[in-house]
């Protein structure tokens, strides 16, 4: 890993507009972490504390309040290319096939026929998808969809990879599997990947590292090194996997407001803009 972080938040602080006052609405406040170039960190936190929010800005789908994000050193101003993202809606065109779902975006790049399918199929291998191309999305499972998704955002080779909770609509066997798919892809290609979850087991399975956001408004209360060995049989059953699990959970339990939050929901929730999301 590079010295200098692939990816800086500096003091990045988001509001959004009450609606029918003057009030504003806090969904992250003075987030700051790196992200090192070929890492795989982890953000986990109950649900409304921002976490989507976080990934719109670093998409570039919106700016921050106060703050800046910095890729490579640049400052984040809107989206592009150089950011892949893969959401927990597959998003795939239902009249084109798994290849041409992945070629699509490399149709707006100008490329070439030839060179958009020989990229497509290179990714559809990466993501074990070899000899599924011609499907369309309705032939394929959650999984599979979701592995289209996956390619398609590398197809792009983006300098990081922004995953916005991918497999929490997937049945749990699926789920796993596609952990792991996660695990090799990014050994292979050496992508920088943040990954946003609300679940615990899955944090802990995947992330390097695991930043624990506070309940809204979100900020970093901690960050978990996590260091267990993954090549061995059944890791969730480890006694270093439940360590770092019961370390993640205390720091996330220790943030929930028995008073049922009152201290963080004082805004009307009803009120707040519609875009503001998780």
């Amino acid at each position: 890993m590079s010295s200098d972080p692939k990816l800086r938040l500096e003091h990045v602080t988001k509001r959004f507009p009450v609606r029918g006052s003057d009030d504003t609405f806090t969904a992250l406040d003075d987030v700051s972490f790196d992200l090192a170039e070929g890492e795989l960190l982890v953000l986990v936190g109950p649900s409304g504390c921002g976490k989507s929010t976080l990934l719109d800005l670093l998409g570039g789908l919106t700016a921050p309040t106060s703050g800046r994000i910095l890729l490579d050193g640049r400052p984040v101003t809107g989206p592009g290319l150089d950011r892949g993202i893969v959401f927990q809606q597959y998003a795939l065109l239902p009249w084109r096939t798994a290849r041409a779902n992945i070629e699509f975006g490399l149709e707006a790049e100008g490329l070439p026929a030839r060179t958009r399918r020989e990229v497509a199929d290179h990714h559809l291998e990466l993501v074990g998808l070899a000899g599924f191309g011609d499907r369309y999305p309705h032939e394929l499972s959650g999984g599979m969809k979701q592995r289209v998704a996956i390619a398609r955002s590398l197809a792009f080779d983006p300098e990081v990879l922004l995953m916005d909770e991918p497999f929490a609509a997937l049945d749990a066997q699926t789920r796993e599997s596609l952990q792991d798919e996660l695990l090799r892809i990014r050994l292979e290609t050496g992508k920088t990947i943040l990954f946003i979850t609300h679940g615990i087991d899955e944090a802990v399975y995947l992330g390097q590292r695991v930043a624990v956001l506070t309940p809204r408004p979100g900020r970093v209360k901690t960050i978990v090194d996590v260091d267990i060995d993954r090549t061995v049989d059944d890791v969730r059953s480890t006694e270093e996997f439940r360590h770092h699990r019961h370390i993640v959970w205390t720091e996330l339990h220790s943030e929930t407001d028995p008073a049922a939050g009152s201290s963080h929901a004082s805004a009307p929730l009803t009120k707040v803009v519609d875009h503001v999301r998780n």
